[in-house]
């Protein structure tokens, strides 16, 4: 059985090299010729109360998230290369900048959120750190069998517009617009957004998508108080990843208050200069710069409402 899995990851890596071609090849070797830069913040769990949101970026589309007590970790990627693994290598991208925190300082999450299984979002070693007896996953439908279920205390699949209740949270997948397969063949797997209900909450983790009118349909009369976007890799992969202009007003369709910028300044995934994403982001929200709260990998956003206030 080993040799079969040895050989069938030898093929993979193989059909993996092969669509990558050349810009693989000069990715790696001008990884290997640079240091990974330290997180710029760290975040500090331990000033977060036991009430109200806070969130933390970790980095790419990593956001650790607590809700009145309650935690929740959006697609974990702590690896400093994710890719392929043959033994003791791991053949694909190297981080730009390493994780705000390790893995080991990571409050352990009553929640993951997974939204599909690309490799910079469904990291299996990351994920394997994190499994826990009390830890419940979400994931796309197609995609639990990448993880080791029985060593959570729950995994859920979810299509477009399913429900799971976790605890206090209510969380609905949403459609975005993008891709699930992993490799070329496995085109089954599914692609999420969430949102996330829990208390006097509303919080929308966007996942990975290009532009989509889809997310007016998480609008309502309450607002939502924080939503996580993407808003790198577009250039030229624009079909499939937003620009942070689209980003914004996705997130304005859903009717948010606050967005949290992901994906950009974590991997070199794309074309765009390293710092375009969030400037272009600011210069979109022009005189309402203070929606954007978290600019830099390991800052924080905090918000407390009054108990009454909703």
């Amino acid at each position: 059985m080993a040799i079969l899995g040895s050989a069938r990851k030898a093929r993979s890596l193989a059909e993996f090299a092969f669509r990558a071609g050349p810009i693989l090849w000069q990715r790696m070797s001008e990884d290997r010729k640079r240091s990974v830069k330290p997180a710029p913040h760290i975040p500090r769990f331990s000033m977060w109360s036991g009430e109200g949101l806070q969130a933390a970026w970790i980095g790419h589309s990593t956001v650790l998230i607590r809700v009145d007590g309650f935690t929740i970790l959006t697609d974990p990627v702590f690896s400093t290369r994710i890719g392929i693994s043959i033994g003791p290598f791991v053949i694909g991208m190297k981080r730009l900048v390493y994780p705000a925190v390790n893995l080991s300082e990571i409050l352990v999450p009553d929640l993951i959120l997974l939204s599909h299984a690309h490799m910079d979002h469904l990291d299996r070693p990351s994920l394997r750190k994190l499994e826990n007896p009390g830890t419940t996953v979400i994931t796309a439908v197609g995609t639990s069998d990448l993880l080791r279920v029985k060593r959570y205390r729950a995994v859920h699949e979810l299509r477009w517009d399913g429900t799971c209740q976790v605890g206090p949270a209510k969380i609905r997948a949403i459609e975005v617009k993008h891709w699930g397969a992993r490799t070329r063949t496995d085109v089954h797997r599914g692609y999420n957004g969430y949102l996330i209900e829990t208390g006097r909450y509303r919080i929308l983790f966007g996942g990975d998508t290009a532009y989509t009118d889809a997310f007016r349909n998480i609008r309502s009369s309450k607002p939502v108080d924080l939503a996580i976007m993407p808003i790198g890799a577009y250039d030229p992969w624009i079909y499939a990843h937003c620009n942070p202009e689209q980003a914004l007003a996705m997130a304005n369709h859903a009717g948010a208050e606050f967005v949290l910028p992901v994906h950009h300044r974590t991997f070199k995934l794309s074309n765009e200069p390293y710092g375009e994403p969030i400037e272009r982001l600011l210069s979109a929200s022009g005189s309402a710069q203070h929606r954007i709260p978290v600019r830099e990998i390991g800052e924080e956003f905090q918000l407390a409402h009054p108990v009454d206030a909703r």
